[in-house]
């Protein structure tokens, strides 16, 4: 069968990487989740130090930097997902955290790392065989793609997605791993 490039656009919090992640899962294509993009050049410029103490970027910095930022999805074989990695690292479950969380968007709105996130997503595109959720996805990264869906939600139920996802995230990145209990004993 031919693989074809599936575009996923829609509001925040209305389940877009849910339908991504578990259309990619079926059909065997790739899952590129753009939001874990943008998460992972903020874990990048975290790692770097280019926030002050408040919380003001070094976009200067982050530029020059940009270059040696690599992004890529690999598949997790115990859930069937890709997975985000910086540089040939796991990062998923540190993007997830509030830490990166609360910064996303001062990286995000930096016109330089868009540009680059696109160029990558568009990339990626060319491969075929890949569902892309996120911003503007069916628009301006894949104009081109082949089937391209915008999702919508009440408010009510986008941030009830949202509350179950932050306390999700809390519950994940806050509670001792078993190894941590063993070791404490």
């Amino acid at each position: 069968m031919k693989k074809i490039v599936i575009a996923i656009d829609g509001y925040s919090s209305c389940g877009k990487s849910t339908m991504a992640k578990e259309l990619a899962h079926r059909l065997g294509y790739v899952y590129v989740d753009t939001g874990a993009m943008y998460r992972s050049v903020t874990l990048f410029a975290l790692r770097e130090h280019l926030f002050d103490a408040e919380d003001t970027l070094d976009a200067d910095r982050l530029s020059a930097l940009l270059p040696q930022v690599r992004i890529d999805f690999r598949l997790n074989p115990e859930t069937g997902h890709a997975d985000a990695c910086l540089n040939g690292e796991n990062v998923e479950q540190k993007i997830r955290g509030l830490e990166v969380s609360s910064r996303v968007s001062i990286v995000a709105a930096q016109p330089f790392v868009r540009e680059m996130l696109v160029r990558q997503q568009q990339a990626m595109g060319e491969g075929k065989g890949i569902v892309m959720d996120g911003r503007d996805i069916g628009t301006v990264v894949l104009p081109n793609a082949t089937v391209k869906i915008f999702l919508t939600a009440t408010p009510e139920a986008r941030a009830e997605r949202r509350y179950k996802e932050l306390l999700m995230n809390c519950l994940l990145y806050t509670s001792p791993s078993p190894r941590d209990v063993e070791e404490s004993r």
